[in-house]
């Protein structure tokens, strides 16, 4: 890349909480944030926000009566995108883009409204500005009253990572020098849950970890989903208030067999890593934070196409959706927000029912992996 891109701000809103010294606390534990919940009519294994944050969810929607009638998708993101800009230190002088994505949009709103017109033939005023998905970057904008562009987009599960690639080329472009990025995901709703029962990728397992993510031995799928939302604040050039540096960013496509296809050996992995890492030596890549869904081809697949990039000596290789669910759009950002952690505390998290690996002395450089549905996948390289 030539030009140097600062990450000079991170925030989340997630199951791990909402920061950073809390959420390095949740990951240093052996335990999962998944548990049983009872959705629509079934019990099931999710990954939700605790009850505080609900409290701050709540006192976002009686702040201003126009906030009452948003999805949680947008709330969640609106409490991370304060948090983020006021870590960077950006005021109503500073100009900035803002692309915030989502997988799934207003589910839960959705489904509300949906169920409204089914039983009445009629639905409520507000339900089809509060249900699109540009959404989420709008009402950021007009909270945060912001004068730079809004992006919205829904590339399935590589949704916030596609946002930073978008905030990466307006910079690179000249066309602004600052941008916030990520993703926002509420997909807790019977709705969402029944989709994935019907592909036969949710979770059945009875044991303390009910999503296997990275256990390369199953047999049956085991994907769980979770909630939040995960933004950063993007800079072009040095910054000394870098957390981090995006050294470089791939993308690719996986040509489609079917909807939610993906090649055995991840051909879209093999070559969003290879133009993510371009020129770097690959032995400078300490670990790698995994997609790994907790399915069962798509842990392997993502796996064999990390073999073929880097060989017989692999970087560490980790994932968080043991612990938080897949949280769909918001995915590949909270997996950014894993790597920085882990380069600034010079920790590896690992995950404790996988196979040891050879441990790495440093954590400077780490590469995160996102795909969605198609094998739209990103790569990106962060540096400290």
């Amino acid at each position: 890349m030539n030009k140097k891109i600062a990450i000079t701000a991170l925030s989340s809103f997630s199951p791990l909480g909402n920061q950073s010294e809390l959420i390095w606390e949740e990951y240093l534990k052996k335990t999962s944030l998944i548990s049983e919940k009872q959705i629509g009519n079934q019990t099931i294994p999710v990954a939700t926000i605790s009850e505080e944050l609900k409290k701050q969810v709540e006192e976002l929607k009686q702040s201003d009566n126009k906030y009452k009638s948003l999805d949680n998708s947008v709330l969640y993101a609106i409490l991370a995108s304060r948090e983020a800009v006021k870590n960077a230190g950006w005021t109503s002088n500073d100009i900035f883009g803002i692309n915030i994505g989502s997988s799934r949009g207003a589910t839960e709103l959705f489904e509300k409204h949906h169920q409204e017109f089914i039983e009445t033939g009629k639905t409520g005023t507000l339900a089809s500005p509060t249900t699109t998905l540009g959404n989420i970057s709008s009402w950021i904008a007009h909270d945060l009253k912001s004068s730079g562009p809004e992006i919205s987009h829904s590339i399935t599960c590589s949704t916030a990572l596609h946002a930073l690639l978008n905030g990466v080329a307006w910079l690179r472009a000249g066309m602004a020098d600052k941008f916030l990025v990520g993703g926002s995901e509420a997909p807790l709703t019977p709705f969402t849950i029944a989709q994935m029962q019907a592909l036969k990728i949710y979770s059945k397992e009875e044991n303390d970890f009910k999503c296997r993510a990275f256990d390369l031995q199953k047999t049956k799928n085991s994907m769980v989903l979770g909630e939040g939302a995960a933004v950063i604040c993007l800079e072009i050039g040095e910054s000394k208030n870098a957390l981090a540096y995006i050294e470089g960013i791939g993308y690719a496509t996986d040509i489609l067999e079917h909807g939610i296809s993906i090649s055995t050996e991840a051909d879209c992995f093999q070559k969003s890593m290879k133009m993510a890492l371009h020129k770097t030596n690959l032995s400078e890549v300490d670990a790698i934070v995994m997609h790994a869904p907790g399915t069962v081809k798509g842990d392997l697949s993502e796996y064999k196409a990390i073999q073929k990039v880097f060989g017989s000596t692999l970087p560490m290789l980790t994932t968080n959706k043991w612990k938080i669910g897949h949280t769909f759009g918001a995915s590949g950002m909270l997996s950014v927000e894993l790597a920085i952690l882990m380069m600034q505390h010079n920790q590896f998290i690992g995950v404790p029912f996988a196979e040891k690996q050879a441990e790495r002395k440093t954590i400077r450089k780490v590469l995160v992996n996102a795909v969605g549905f198609g094998g739209n996948a990103v790569s990106v390289l962060l540096s400290l």
